[in-house]
């Protein structure tokens, strides 16, 4: 019986009016070009997007390792950004945050880049630069969207930590990483709860030399030490003055760590260029996100899949 329901095969037919619509047509002939012409079908696949340099190789397989999109240029918020905000989608919807408690926080393209733009400049002023490691630690908000393309913005490097792990996860992180700024909430909210956030970060930061600790303050403030800073506050006393920084395709735009539950978590990184054009690709074929979908990935932004498809592929 085992057997037979493992040589089984059946095909489900999509409606047809699905597959009219489908932004991929023809399965068979694009696996076999993607698998018989691979630069040139990434390669066709990342001209969709704007580069400050072009590449030289699509790719470079020296097994293990391996380059994509070689000596090009681009930033990730460019393409998430900029492209759209200086464009036709300049005042189209990009996010709508809604809280658990109902409210709803939307921007468009324009207003997006703006409070990115702002809030790097904030960064910028406390001397975050490119290649330098920034840990996020926040509940799912829009301000937790915004540092994340904010550090992309500037090739500063950023590390999400989800905001469920514990104090001993989220300093082993930090240590590893070698961050020397941490974006973190005070709070998160559960069921109309409040969730203590703050202990959290301050027994994990304890004994640690950071630059800088920014809090975005949801609950009552509370009064904060000279390296401590209010995220909202750094975001009113920012000028909206910066644009992505060009870094190479293979410059790393995150570390995302492993759980740990099979060993010591493992810092995986992944970089600008082949990231952009992968995610976007995956988004646009495999999950059939269309430009006037409103898209919800039921995920959070401390995991891959938030990295990917809630912030990253969907802007891009």
């Amino acid at each position: 019986m085992l057997e037979q329901i493992l040589q089984h095969e059946e095909v489900f037919r999509g409606p047809d009016w699905l597959i009219e619509q489908a932004n991929l047509k023809d399965f068979d002939a694009e696996y076999k070009r993607s698998i018989e012409d691979p630069e040139g079908f990434w390669g066709d696949w990342a001209q969709r997007y704007e580069w400050f340099k072009p590449w030289d190789k699509v790719m470079e397989w020296d097994y293990p390792n391996h380059k994509w999109f070689v000596s090009a240029e681009t930033n990730i918020t460019l393409n998430a950004l900029d492209r759209h905000a200086d464009g036709a989608n300049r005042n189209k919807l990009a996010l709508i945050w809604i809280g658990e408690d109902g409210s709803e926080h939307k921007v468009t393209y324009y207003e997006l880049r703006r409070l990115v733009s702002k809030f790097a400049t904030g960064l910028r002023s406390l001397g975050v630069k490119k290649g330098d490691r920034v840990v996020i630690y926040m509940p799912l908000t829009m301000e937790g969207v915004i540092s994340m393309l904010a550090c992309a913005r500037l090739g500063a490097i950023h590390s999400v930590v989800y905001a469920g792990m514990g104090v001993g996860a989220l300093r082993d992180r930090i240590l590893d990483a070698g961050a020397e700024v941490v974006i973190a909430g005070d709070v998160s909210y559960r069921r109309g709860k409040a969730v203590d956030l703050r202990s959290i970060v301050e027994q994990a930061l304890e004994d640690l030399l950071l630059r800088h600790v920014i809090w975005h303050q949801r609950e009552m403030q509370s009064d904060l030490r000279p390296h401590e800073v209010d995220f909202h506050e750094l975001m009113a006393a920012s000028p909206a003055e910066v644009g992505p920084e060009p870094v190479d395709a293979e410059h790393p735009l995150y570390i995302l760590y492993t759980s740990g539950s099979t060993g010591t978590p493992k810092g995986v990184v992944h970089v600008h260029g082949g990231y952009m054009v992968g995610t976007g690709y995956h988004l646009r074929t495999f999950y059939d996100v269309k430009d006037n979908d409103v898209y919800w990935a039921t995920s959070d932004i401390g995991w891959v899949v938030g990295h990917s498809y809630i912030v990253y592929a969907p802007l891009v």
